[in-house]
């Protein structure tokens, strides 16, 4: 097992990360919460796999378990209306400030549990619990939680820091293949902005849900080492946390008009991809840092870009966070290890896009 320290300005935090952590979740989140109280914000894929286990390790630390809450999988549950029927359940089960959610699944789970504590009581504690290889390199870590509306991804939201999170690599065995390879978008992504070397093992031996959970659990410990840092430094995303949309201006756009089809790994995948042909053609950065980012993405069986109008991205993108009044701000792949934020003009970014392809 290893363990990562997490610090920010409203709550420092650990993140596990290794085999069999399942079964310690009773000891893990009363030592690190003290709570008296859990209930288990789930969804009907992951909660008929591991819900039971969880609650049964809670149940025998001497922690009351309320009844879980459930709430459809996928991607289309990430609304309003969701997140309001899991505040019900809240207050149904009579959850205390002194309990704590326990949100168990992938991104989605993580972001609709996340917020549901953060709106809760106007706040309590909440503890991660990634089922996903996304979730446990990204979305667990830096207490963002969203859900999206009709006019675009995670518009509403807030920072809400988890007080445990605690990624058990043994349930990526039950992730399809094709989800584990999409999240491989992101582990690509840290790899560039901050880990040379991880890039060169992902290029040499791309990472696949069957690989030993040895090298699982450092690919996913190394991911969270990476995003603690920029998250401790920068908890607000007000600077060098942006840094963390590499791939996301155009990613997210990929996403939003395909109706949330394409998996978020592999747009952010096919984003980066088109940014860092764009900082080529701009003379950002090398044509070999262009070339080895799109090797890597296909090495992993991710797209390397989109057949998406250009207009049709620009619409979405606008309505990104990432817009500020009549410009956007871009992360440009300087070099593998180094990246910067850079603000360009509406139609400026049109033009980025197009040379991305």
């Amino acid at each position: 097992m290893e363990v990562i320290k997490v610090s920010t300005a409203s709550r420092p935090y650990d993140v596990f990360v290794g085999e069999g952590l399942l079964e310690r979740m009773g000891e893990l989140v009363r030592t690190t919460t003290g709570c008296e109280r859990c209930c288990v914000v789930t969804e009907t894929t992951v909660g008929p796999l591991y819900a039971d286990a969880v609650e049964d390790a809670l149940s025998s630390s001497g922690i009351c378990v309320a009844p879980r809450v459930t709430f459809a999988a996928g991607e289309p549950s990430k609304t309003l209306d969701t997140l309001g029927s899991i505040l019900e359940g809240l207050a149904d089960r009579e959850l205390t400030r002194d309990d704590a959610v326990v949100a168990l699944g992938g991104g989605v789970t993580g972001d609709m549990g996340g917020l549901a504590a953060a709106l809760y009581l106007r706040g309590v504690e909440v503890v991660q619990v990634p089922t996903s290889l996304l979730a446990m390199v990204d979305s667990s870590v830096g207490g963002k939680t969203a859900v999206d509306l009709r006019a675009g991804k995670n518009l509403v939201g807030a920072f809400w820091q988890p007080s445990l999170v605690v990624a058990d690599v043994q349930t990526l065995s039950t992730v399809p293949t094709d989800l584990f390879k999409d999240s491989c978008g992101e582990v690509i992504k840290h790899a560039v902005l901050a880990d040379p070397i991880l890039l060169e093992e992902l290029e040499q031996k791309p990472l696949t849900s069957e690989d030993d959970p040895e090298r699982l659990s450092s690919v996913v410990a190394r991911n969270v080492a990476i995003k603690r840092d920029v998250v401790s430094a920068d908890e607000l995303e007000r600077g060098l946390r942006q840094t963390l949309n590499l791939g996301h201006t155009i990613g997210h756009a990929i996403e939003a008009a395909s109706e949330f089809s394409l998996g978020h790994g592999s747009c952010v995948a096919a984003g980066l991809c088109m940014m860092a042909h764009a900082a080529f053609a701009r003379g950002w950065c090398s044509e070999e840092t262009a070339a080895r980012i799109e090797r890597c993405v296909a090495a992993h069986g991710l797209p390397v870009g989109t057949d998406l109008p250009t207009e049709t991205l620009m619409r979405y993108a606008t309505h990104d966070k990432k817009r500020h009044g009549s410009n956007v701000n871009v992360v440009v792949p300087i070099e593998v290890g180094r990246c910067e934020v850079r603000r360009v003009s509406l139609e400026e970014f049109r033009d980025l896009i197009e040379a991305g392809r």
